[in-house]
């Protein structure tokens, strides 16, 4: 990243670009004859396929675990890896390995990417990452090993399943091998508990889990430590969705489609929806089955997200308590906004409000035109089909992949949108802005200033 000023690209540009690249990659490789277990897979499918696995969505056009040979089904969980832990991470790994030097620019990418702190030591801090992602995944594959079949194809052993959705699991990404992604297990806490583990601790960001560990252990020996405002409201929003979640589901969804479960299933059930819309994607109970009044508040769960720093997408849990607290100083008539008796700065106040902004623009254009060019679609699901289509949008932006199952019916320029869309979840409505914008232009005078009504 040492070259990056001296040839004008912003190190932003290079994160887009490294990006695409390996969603190209994919691509080609999933469309290849050896990538398919029968019929080999179109182009528009396989970039699909690759584009959701690279940016750990999980919405799929094909059955991961019956159209995709062994092979292909490695090359998706290995793009899984790459988008999970991040191309920036991979990308500056790689370049201490080989000997290479950072610029004061590319580092600080780096640095506001992984961490919020400065980092004296950028290699270690890496290094660290890859061994805790590899620790955590392996504990989850263990645990679920006991509990999980093997893959639907002839030949496939627990192991690799297990494996397979332990890394689907931490990296927020949602993929399975079966057809009905995890609906046999509604009722089996063993894999519920664990990919929702799993789900929750890739969500959270290394920075919390890093901060976490420190906290319990430097408690264990007696020395002062104190949670960091970015980890206690990470931590908080995260328990009050997951709370709230939970409760809502079981409330809505008791009599639909949990209907005729024992109560201990449909608690599991629903902890594990309130869990997956966090940009998972699995699912116990099929989503096509639940009331609007349910998929919307999925929407708006799917809209929130993960966490900074994480595997998932969405406008993420700190923009969500930086507007709530927001509002509620405004209401307060306190000109601060003030989260735990510490103040915002009005810098992090101006990116949570541009986050959520652009976001929501974006979701209303592409949720418009997949109206305009679903017209199958609309035919197909009758009265329907404008929820169906905000499930998959919202979804995709989220990088979420639940879907109502309409993924595999949508149009070539559907998916070319929601392709769009999952990319620009990844990596982040104001990461494209300011790539786009690349120099921060500093204004040679101001205008006066002149007040408007509001409300």
């Amino acid at each position: 990243m040492s070259f990056l000023k001296t040839r004008g690209l912003h190190p932003n540009h290079v994160v887009i670009g490294a990006f695409l690249c390996v969603i190209l990659v994919g691509a080609v490789l999933l469309s290849l004859p050896m990538a398919a277990a029968r019929e080999r897979v179109s182009v528009i499918d396989a970039l699909f396929t690759a584009t959701s696995a690279v940016c750990v969505t999980g919405l799929t056009v094909v059955d991961t675990g019956s159209v995709y040979s062994l092979f292909g089904q490695i090359v998706t969980i290995l793009l899984i890896q790459i988008g999970g832990l991040g191309i920036t991470t991979f990308s500056t790994f790689f370049v201490y390995v080989t000997g290479g030097r950072m610029s004061l620019r590319g580092r600080g990418v780096v640095e506001s990417t992984l961490t919020q702190h400065p980092v004296r030591n950028m290699g270690q801090l890496l290094l660290r990452i890859l061994i805790v992602t590899a620790v955590i995944e392996g504990i989850g594959a263990v645990l679920l090993y006991p509990s999980l079949t093997p893959g639907v194809r002839a030949g496939y052993f627990p192991v690799f399943t297990a494996i397979f959705h332990s890394v689907s699991a931490f990296c927020n990404a949602g993929f399975s091998l079966y057809s009905t992604n995890l609906g046999s297990y509604v009722g089996n806490p063993a894999v519920s508990l664990t990919i929702c583990g799993l789900i929750i601790l890739g969500g959270l960001g290394f920075v919390v889990m890093t901060e976490l560990w420190e906290f319990v252990f430097k408690r264990r020996r007696g020395l002062p430590k104190r949670l960091s405002l970015h980890a206690r409201v990470v931590l908080t929003v995260t328990g009050v969705l997951l709370a709230a979640g939970t409760l809502v589901f079981l409330l809505l969804e008791r009599n639909n489609a949990l209907a005729g479960m024992p109560l201990g299933t449909k608690l599991l059930a629903s902890f594990f929806q309130a869990t997956t819309p966090r940009t998972a994607g699995f699912n116990t109970v099929p989503l096509g089955m639940c009331a609007n009044a349910t998929l919307f508040f999925i929407i708006m769960l799917m809209f929130v997200g993960a966490s900074p720093g994480s595997c998932g997408g969405g406008i993420k849990t700190t923009s969500l308590a930086v507007i709530v607290g927001l509002a509620m100083s405004k209401l307060r008539g306190n000109a601060d906004v003030n989260l735990f008796r510490r103040r915002v700065p009005d810098g992090v106040v101006s990116n949570a409000i541009s986050v959520a902004f652009l976001a929501a623009v974006m979701l209303v254009l592409v949720i418009m035109l997949l109206s305009v060019t679903e017209t199958a679609l609309q035919e197909a699901f009758p009265g329907d089909d404008f929820i169906a289509l905000s499930v998959e949008a919202v979804s995709a932006f989220g990088t979420v992949g639940l879907s109502t199952g309409i993924t595999p019916s949508l149009s070539v320029p559907g998916k070319l949108l929601i392709i769009i869309l999952m990319m620009v979840g990844r990596l982040g409505p104001l990461t494209i802005t300011i790539a786009l914008a690349a120099r921060e232009l500093k204004p040679r005078f101001r205008y006066a200033a002149e007040s408007v009504m509001i409300g």
